[in-house]
C-alpha cells in the first residue's frame, strides 16, 4: 500500500473529494497546471547559481585607462 506522509489511499480519496468540493471539477486542471509551472520554475531557480551570492568579477575600468 502506498504511504506518503503518514498518509494511506482512504485518506488521500477523502482528500481530493474536498479539493473537488471546494474548488470545483472544472478548475482542476487550471490548479493542476499552475502547481506544475511552480514546481518546473522552483527546479529552475534551484538548479542556477545564485548571481546574487557570487557575482562575476567585474574588471576595474580604471586600471585598463592609460595615466
Amino acid at each position: 500500500m502506498l504511504i506518503m506522509f503518514g498518509l494511506g489511499f482512504p485518506e488521500l480519496i477523502i482528500i481530493l473529494v474536498i479539493v473537488i468540493m471546494i474548488f470545483g471539477a472544472g478548475k482542476l486542471p487550471e490548479i493542476g497546471g499552475a502547481i506544475g509551472k511552480g514546481i518546473k520554475s522552483f527546479k529552475k531557480a534551484s538548479q542556477e547559481p545564485d548571481e546574487k551570492k557570487n557575482p562575476p568579477p567585474q574588471e576595474d575600468s580604471d586600471k585598463n585607462k592609460p595615466a
